[in-house]
């Protein structure tokens, strides 16, 4: 069986500073081609791994000097007896250390740090470990372009964590089609395929389910570079 995608619903309307001239009374604008809108499906993409890597290599590398600047701060005062001081300063450091934590929880939603940097295959190997469900990942080397595979990621992520308690063992293995990235998720319920359609959707990617009602194989093949 295989899922189509529906109909996209048209983006959020930009601000009236951020528009071109306004069109006439009565005229109608076309609907963007197949092309540009993959275009711009693929541009958001970027964009997305571009600001997790603002994140990466500006406030968290930042925050990290900081709070090494005030380790040997806190370890100067230890040495003069500023007990007061000391702990005033290793209060700070816990306080910038959640910061720290939460910029990286929030890098990993936007564009997982490791998947720009090493792929898909290291980046699910280490998603599988924060799931309760064995897992194995068998994912090539390749890169694909970061629209298939950050869609690909999160596609695959939203479905391990939608799993019930006990699910048996899992398999998640991709490969390269001609131009289309194809990942299988093996030994799911093919119930979660819906739930993954909306992503796969708008870079005109499909999904075939096999299987079911019970355990089956979903598979997601999405158009890539």
């Amino acid at each position: 069986m295989m899922l189509e995608p529906a109909q996209r619903a048209g983006d959020a309307p930009r601000a009236a500073s951020e528009q071109g001239p306004s069109p006439a009374p009565g005229t109608r604008l076309p609907a963007p081609t197949g092309d540009a809108r993959l275009r711009a499906e693929r541009e958001q993409w970027r964009l997305r791994r571009n600001l997790e890597r603002q994140l990466h290599d500006g406030a968290s590398l930042r925050i990290s000097a900081l709070t090494l600047q005030l380790g040997l701060l806190r370890h100067r005062a230890a040495k003069a007896e500023c007990g007061d001081l000391h702990a005033y300063i290793e209060g700070f450091q816990d306080e910038l250390h959640a910061v720290l934590q939460e910029l990286r929880d929030v890098s990993v939603r936007i564009y997982p740090p490791l998947l720009d940097e090493a792929g898909l295959g290291p980046a699910l190997r280490e998603a599988a470990d924060r799931v309760d469900v064995p897992l194995r990942v068998d994912v090539p080397e390749d890169r694909f372009g970061p629209a298939a595979e950050g869609v690909a990621y999160f596609a695959v992520v939203g479905c391990l964590e939608a799993l019930r308690p006990g699910t048996p063992g899992l398999a998640v293995v991709a490969r390269r089609e001609d131009r289309t990235l194809a990942v299988d998720v093996v030994g799911v319920e093919p119930c979660h395929a819906d739930a993954m359609l909306g992503a796969v959707g708008r870079l005109d990617g499909v999904i075939d389910v096999v299987g079911g009602p019970g355990v089956g194989t979903i598979t997601v093949r999405i158009p890539c570079e």
